[in-house]
């Protein structure tokens, strides 16, 4: 999979720019603020629908403009796609896959794939589980459509037992009539579990080879679910209907559902130790980017091809020596680098330059 264009017209700091991409490794170079993100953040809204920095749709909108459009053009092994996405200021997103409309967010999903890791993306490793489970809800929604709509299923039982938890102070009432929302919640529930916990069979060797080829041969990774498991679906539905009868008390004086996969977590191990909560800044980087970079096996794994690989300022952040590593280790498929500087004159790739939203393409 490869990005062959993409055009930003009206979008952040970007009046009407059209780039053509390298097969390979692209360098997006200019200071601060100048916009090398935003070309980042309109790729990955073409694979997800939304933006990874922002809630709202118009927040992303030139300044003074009443809409913005993205324009992707993709080549894939079943074939080339065009991927159109208009924003509006007072109305919904429209989104148009070859030039036909579509009306759901799981229509776009796996039409374009992308890996995203940003400074921000440290907050993976070393902040609330949120980010963990995030980490595997975008990468499985973005390949396996029916964890996506198995997703916002859960959600929306998770809500209605919440509510009833929440606004009933009648006990009696809340026992007599929880168990239907808990049966569905097992359900939908452990089906969730089990693709996460797949997930995570596949990610971490990988992510413990990236690690070890990140660090020099000198950290190892472990991976592990921290959840409610079980051998199959069955045995994790039987055990998440046992707590939530077991913690109904609690979740009664509480107001909300506390177990379950949107309480879940990944645990991560370097050498024995949670760098969760005891990895130094420079393991939770390096864990963090090691993560990101097996994502993109399992994407091959289960699509048959890369995704495009976008790294938003990560050079800062690592040493020359995982710099170098990191740059050869990505150069078997399209990326998307930005950086202030780039000194590497050894490293095969198209380099571009950007200053006040305008892309120039650095030919030397």
């Amino acid at each position: 999979m490869e990005i062959r264009s993409l055009e930003l017209s009206n979008f952040r700091n970007y009046s009407n720019q059209k780039v053509k991409l390298a097969p390979h490794l692209n360098i997006i170079v200019g200071n601060n603020a100048q916009g090398k993100t935003n070309i980042l953040e309109g790729v990955f809204v073409c694979a997800i629908g939304k933006s990874p920095r922002v809630t709202k749709d118009k927040d992303m909108i030139k300044w003074n403009c009443s809409f913005g459009k993205i324009t992707l053009e993709v080549l894939k092994t079943a074939g080339q796609k065009k991927i159109e996405l208009y924003l509006f200021q007072n109305q919904n997103k429209a989104i148009k896959i070859n030039g036909i409309t579509i009306n759901k967010i799981s229509e776009l999903l796996g039409e374009f794939n992308a890996v995203y890791f940003s400074p921000d993306e440290l907050k993976l490793v070393k902040e609330s589980p949120d980010e963990r489970r995030r980490f595997m809800d975008l990468s499985l929604s973005q390949f396996n459509k029916n964890y996506f709509y198995a997703l916002r299923k859960y959600n929306e039982i998770l809500a209605q037992r919440n509510k009833l938890l929440k606004t009933s102070n009648n006990a009696k009432v809340v026992a007599d009539t929880i168990s239907i929302w808990d049966e569905q919640l097992a359900s939908v529930g452990a089906t969730l579990i089990e693709d996460r916990i797949e997930f995570i069979e596949k990610i971490k060797k990988p992510a413990n080879e990236a690690q070890k080829y990140l660090s020099g041969n000198k950290e190892n990774l472990e991976l592990s679910y921290a959840g409610m498991v079980g051998e199959n679906v069955e045995e994790i539905k039987q055990k998440l209907l046992t707590g939530y009868k077991e913690n109904l008390d609690k979740d009664m004086t509480l107001g909300y559902t506390t177990i379950g996969p949107h309480r879940d977590d990944i645990k991560i191990v370097v050498d024995s130790v949670d760098v969760r909560h005891f990895g130094s800044q420079g393991q939770q980087r390096t864990t963090a980017l090691a993560l990101k970079l097996a994502e993109l096996e399992v994407f091959k794994e289960n699509t048959g091809e890369y995704p495009v690989l976008l790294l938003d300022d990560v050079l800062s952040e690592l040493d020359q020596e995982r710099q170098t590593k990191l740059l050869k280790r990505v150069s078997k498929i399209q990326t998307i680098l930005t950086c202030t500087e780039f000194e590497f004159a050894n490293i095969p790739c198209k380099k571009f330059y950007v200053k006040n939203g305008v892309i120039e393409n650095i030919v030397e």
